[in-house]
């Protein structure tokens, strides 16, 4: 095969549309996940149903960081990056190709991550994309090999996959997963006979530790090496349904020969544990309190390095800049106010806020790497159920109090077309990581010591806005919807690795800094010059006061639309416009508002809190705090960032998605007003 066809071939794999919906919706694969091997490397597909350790072992043999979690449905795009080896040995024994094979030449594959299925018949999109890659596309454009990861621990129900893949022409190595969970339950599997029932290679792995991956290089090298087989069917079968009996009749059999049972019923700890954790009521009191204790101990132990970096960016960061640039003639300019008053206040203010966000990040990926989430979603998805929203849309839902970008390209784990629009217009009432940081920050200013609790009562607001507005979608729109039930897989509890947990925090930190180093400073730097500009006559570039600057005169246009909510002063709704492009963005054009404005008499000018609090005590008439509680609903409920309205543009359409921003800011506005105005009574 030529490197040009070979490379078109990859790029096909990693960018094709699956065509699983209805025709009017679009189902598509995004950009991979890293670049693949050079011009005429195998290619080789990664297959297995959710929670088999797929994507952990994508990212042990590419050394990537792609998105991993112990729940279903995480593993919706295609991920394709380079699986480098060692070639120093020869694996060909063939005598016809005089040592001239692929797989001895080659030192590396290009590895494809294909979406999770259980089986090659798609019920959903993300299952008709693999089905798509492996089957249904030209035969040319076909991977080399297919990797099945496999469950030791639930071998009969992983290797229905292995089955239908058999049935093909492809090259198929099995890699083993989890045999020290299947030990565990008195589950001894014996590698050797499961290859031979299967009649493919079976490789041991263990990614989570890095070990067996050697094994499985040389076993696809090996495979490589060989001719394609032909399509190797299980018997004469009469119609459809026999032809399954039969694939189940097979699968029961290898799992059998493969496996052999210490005959010890006892109940595992999982099964233990699970009698709490899944429970109808204590499950969800659970729950509550884990995520309880996660925001209590992110706000309590993160505060005294936040409060170290907010002293080093306002003080001897600032007045370093500010002498070197005085050094150089630049002292008192337009450029000293940029890098000041704009990217120091601005990005420095935000970037207060990252030992918050890694604290976060260790203990959700704890709670994830431990089997915990998985139960969540049981629990959450009860409380759902009874009122009417679909099963499956838990797990979009739960990505999207990551990022709601992610959570709305997960939809596709959805069969029906009215579930993804439906739960595609529920994602942004979800409280992403941007919006956390806006509740940390008002949190401890407004609540001292409570800040933690602050913080979990928006998450618990945040569940019942979707909640909310998904019953009356459901009661209006979609009447005739019917629920379909939660299908997933309860993985085995485990202790934690700090390698897996170290690899998805830093993943998702660097994505925070990322969109700080971004979109961030180019927001900084337009909202310093839009008040840097003067709205009046008699001033110079950078001479008028906040409030003259075109900035302010445009805040104080649309600040009386907030007054009803108690935030109607003109520097907190200015906030509220920036942060459409990111919710970030919030924090740091309120730092940049105060730290260009003219401090009052006695006022410290670097006082942020105390800025602030004197807004929302003016704007709310002696009532701040039903004031914060308000403004913070507003945030959380009205128009999501770019990124996500671009995705969801993407996956149902733009009537749909200017259709939610209406929704949002209804719900929104009118929930604030509320909040305030029945708050205000109280407090």
């Amino acid at each position: 095969m030529s490197a040009t066809r070979q490379d078109d071939r990859s790029l096909r794999l990693s960018t094709a549309l699956p065509h699983g919906g209805a025709p009017s919706v679009r189902a598509a694969c995004h950009g991979p996940v890293g670049e693949g091997a050079g011009a005429g490397a195998p290619i080789v597909a990664l297959a297995g149903s959710p929670n088999v350790g797929k994507s952990t072992l994508f990212n042990a043999l590419t050394g990537l960081r792609a998105t991993t979690g112990n729940w279903p449905g995480t593993t919706v795009d295609v991920g394709r990056g380079v699986w480098r080896f060692r070639s120093g040995d020869r694996v060909c024994d063939c005598a016809s190709c005089d040592g001239d094979c692929a797989a001895d030449a080659a030192r590396e594959f290009t590895l494809v991550d294909l979406p999770g299925a259980y089986s090659l018949d798609p019920l959903s999109p993300d299952e008709q994309l693999t089905r798509t890659l492996l089957i249904d596309g030209p035969v040319g454009e076909r991977p080399d090999a297919v990797v099945v990861a496999v469950d030791a621990a639930h071998l009969a129900r992983s290797l229905f996959l292995v089955c239908q893949l058999r049935e093909t022409t492809h090259r198929v190595i099995v890699a083993l997963t989890m045999t020290d969970l299947a030990r565990k339950a008195g589950v001894e599997v014996d590698s050797y006979a499961l290859a031979e029932a299967l009649g493919c290679p079976v490789v041991v792995v263990d990614p989570r530790r890095r070990t067996g991956l050697d094994n499985l290089t040389r076993a696809v090298r090996e495979t490589l090496a060989r001719v394609a087989p032909a399509p190797r069917t299980i018997g004469p079968a009469a119609d459809d349904l026999a032809r399954e009996d039969e694939r189940f009749s097979w699968v029961e059999a290898a799992a059998d020969a493969g496996t052999a049972e210490s005959g010890d019923d006892r109940v595992s700890m999982s099964d233990r544990i699970d009698r709490y954790a899944t429970h109808p009521v204590l499950g969800p009191l659970l729950f509550l309190a884990v995520m309880w204790v996660v925001f209590q101990i992110t706000t309590t132990v993160a505060a005294p390095m936040q409060d170290a970096l907010d002293q080093l960016f306002a003080g001897p960061l600032a007045d370093v800049t500010r002498a070197l640039l005085g050094a150089v003639g630049l002292g008192g300019t337009w450029v000293e106010g940029l890098l000041v008053d704009g990217l120091i206040a601005g990005v420095g203010m935000l970037l207060t806020f990252v030992p918050l966000m890694a604290l976060m990040f260790v203990l959700l990926a704890v709670l994830e790497d431990s089997g915990y989430m998985a139960r969540a979603a049981v629990v959450t998805d009860r409380l759902m159920r009874r009122l009417g929203l679909p099963g499956k849309a838990f797990l979009p839902l739960v990505v999207g109090f990551g990022c709601n970008v992610p959570a709305i390209s997960a939809t596709r784990i959805m069969g029906d077309v009215r579930q993804r629009i439906l739960v595609s217009l529920l994602v942004p009432f979800t409280s992403c990581t941007a919006r956390l940081t806006v509740y940390v920050m008002l949190g401890t200013v407004f609540f001292g010591p409570a800040a933690g609790t602050a913080v979990f009562a928006m998450y618990l607001a945040s569940i019942l806005a979707v909640v909310g507005v998904g019953l009356v979608l459901r009661t209006t729109l979609w009447r005739t919807m019917g629920a379909e039930p939660l299908v997933i897989e309860l993985p085995p509890y485990q202790l934690p690795t700090a390698r897996l947990t170290a690899a998805v925090t830093w993943m998702r930190l660097a994505g925070f800094l990322r969109t700080a180093s971004g979109i961030i400073v180019a927001t900084v730097c337009a909202v310093w010059l839009l008040q840097s500009v003067p709205a009046q006559s008699g001033y110079g570039f950078g001479e008028a006061p906040v409030e003259n600057s075109v900035y302010g005169v445009a805040a104080q246009a649309i600040a009386p639309a907030f007054e009803p909510a108690g935030f109607g002063q003109w520097q907190t709704a200015s906030a509220l416009v920036v942060g459409f492009v990111a919710k970030e963005a919030v924090i740091s054009s309120w730092a940049q508002t105060y730290a260009v404005a003219e401090p009052d008499e006695g006022e410290d000018p670097g006082d942020f809190g105390a800025a602030v609090t004197q807004a929302f005590e003016q704007s709310s008439g002696g009532h701040p705090l039903p004031a914060v509680a308000a403004f913070l609903w507003f945030l959380m409920a009205y128009t999501p960032c770019v990124a996500t309205l671009a995705a969801q543009t993407r996956e149902i359409g733009r009537r749909w998605m200017l259709f939610g921003v209406a929704i949002g800011l209804v719900v929104a506005w009118t929930g604030a007003v509320a909040v305030f105005q029945i708050g205000r009574l109280f407090w």
